[in-house]
């Protein structure tokens, strides 16, 4: 029996759309679209919680799914709009479904203002294009999440939010000298939620279009010196997401296998779903 997801986004209106226009698909189709691509046979659906009137599905409704996936935003989860508070209540909701939860970066976040944490600014500031030496703590040397990830590796990233205050029940599960939380599994009302801060369903094409728009931003930060080096930047990185043997433009920007190569990048999601969506569907009786 195929498995039934459920991708939730993050954005509101505008932001999914102009991802739509940029890179031909919303945050959450993509994210579809990399559930599909590790298991094929996988139907999924979209829920825009971020939307006045959206149809939210109930903890009841989220039972009915084998997987449940939140994507990134570019809302900040401190601002507590109604658009926010809505998908943390859909969290809630979530945990109580006892579905299996997975979320990205702003997935995480969602997962730990759900249960008791908070999310703040990074006083370090923004972690933007790659996040780089993440390592396992303790507890993730055998969590199944990074199973096959080596002792440090690097992922896409982009994020200036992070977790500040942690649930009373979360085990951090990665880290690195930016953001202390990189990975983590939340327990919460009966239900368990496993998120990073970073996006392993990004590739370096989808990576590049949205760093393309962050162009005023990575140049008042200071990340890039001018609209040049920014146009190269992204050209560069589209190049290696194209055409993954351009070792020469891998070695230019320390990019190495486990963002070049598409089965190592989604380690997270496929481990996930391999060892908490498949059980559980089983232990169901769906299987």
């Amino acid at each position: 029996m195929s498995l039934r997801f459920l991708v939730i986004e993050g954005n509101v209106e505008g932001p999914r759309e102009r991802h739509r226009d940029t890179y031909g698909k919303t945050y959450a189709e993509s994210y579809g679209s990399v559930l599909q691509r590790i298991e094929k046979d996988a139907v999924y659906d979209i829920a825009l919680p971020a939307d006045e009137g959206a149809n939210i599905p109930d903890a009841a409704g989220l039972e009915g799914y084998d997987g449940i996936f939140l994507t990134g935003s570019a809302l900040n989860a401190y601002h507590a709009t109604p658009e926010i508070l809505r998908q943390v209540e859909l969290m809630r909701a979530a945990f109580k479904s006892h579905t299996p939860v997975f979320g990205s970066c702003w997935g995480l976040q969602m997962g730990a203002m759900a249960s008791g944490g908070d999310v703040q600014a990074n006083p370090l500031g923004r972690e933007v294009g790659i996040a780089r030496h993440i390592v396992k703590t303790d507890a993730g040397q055998t969590h199944p999440l990074l199973l096959g990830r080596p002792a440090s590796w690097d992922a896409p990233a982009i994020h200036l939010d992070l977790i500040t205050t942690l649930p009373d029940d979360i085990t951090v599960l990665a880290k690195n000298n930016l953001t202390p939380v990189q990975a983590a599994e939340i327990r919460q009302d009966g239900g368990v939620f496993w998120g990073v801060q970073y996006h392993p369903e990004f590739s370096l094409v989808e990576l590049s279009v949205i760093l393309d728009r962050y162009k005023p931003t990575l140049l008042a930060e200071g990340f890039l010196r001018s609209e040049e080096e920014h146009a190269a930047y992204v050209q560069e990185l589209r190049a290696m997401g194209e055409d993954p043997n351009r070792f020469d433009l891998a070695w230019k920007h320390g990019i190495n296998a486990e963002i070049l190569q598409e089965d190592r990048r989604l380690t997270e999601i496929r481990n996930f779903i391999t060892h908490y969506v498949k059980p559980t569907k089983s232990a169901r009786g769906r299987a």
